[in-house]
């Protein structure tokens, strides 16, 4: 098994999400471990949320398992009845299709990061549990729509 050259792996700040709802994932830093030695099953990015910053829109995925667990700093787990705090050595997870929307927020002023991991499903619908958006996602891409089906305009920047 290859070593993961973890210092070299490039930082991916990519957020496809349309105006507005990209504003709060401003922040959000990724090193895609998985794709470093080729996963194809399963990702793992290890992620590190500035102070202020969203992992995403509060969300759940009909196809796709997700699993945290944090490293360093402080995190809000934020889901449909509340919110949790998670510290170094906590851990979450969430079912495909579980219906409970979730995201981290760091409310803290220092970085916190965490290793995320989730299945790699071509098709899937992701489900934003606060805002009028879905993405639809399939082997020819992703797309973002309303709740009635309307597309949303690509975000100029």
């Amino acid at each position: 098994m290859p070593k993961i050259d973890i210092a070299n792996i490039p930082v991916d700040t990519i957020n496809m999400y349309p105006d507005p709802f990209h504003q709060p994932i401003k922040g959000r830093e990724r090193k895609r471990l998985g794709n470093a030695v080729g996963l194809s099953q399963f990702g793992v990015n290890l992620t590190t949320l500035k102070p202020g910053t969203w992992s995403s829109q509060r969300h759940w995925h009909r196809n796709e398992d997700e699993f945290i667990y944090v490293l360093q700093g402080e995190i809000v787990l934020r889901e449909e009845h509340g919110e949790t705090v998670l510290k170094p050595g906590d851990a979450a997870g969430w079912k495909a299709n579980s219906g409970i929307g979730h995201c981290l927020i760091n409310r803290t002023n220092k970085d916190a990061v965490y290793i995320e991991v989730g299945t790699r499903s071509t098709i899937d619908t992701v489900v934003y549990s606060d805002i009028d958006m879905r993405l639809e996602r399939d082997k020819t891409g992703g797309r973002y729509l309303r709740k009635t089906s309307e597309p949303y305009p690509p975000r100029k920047a």
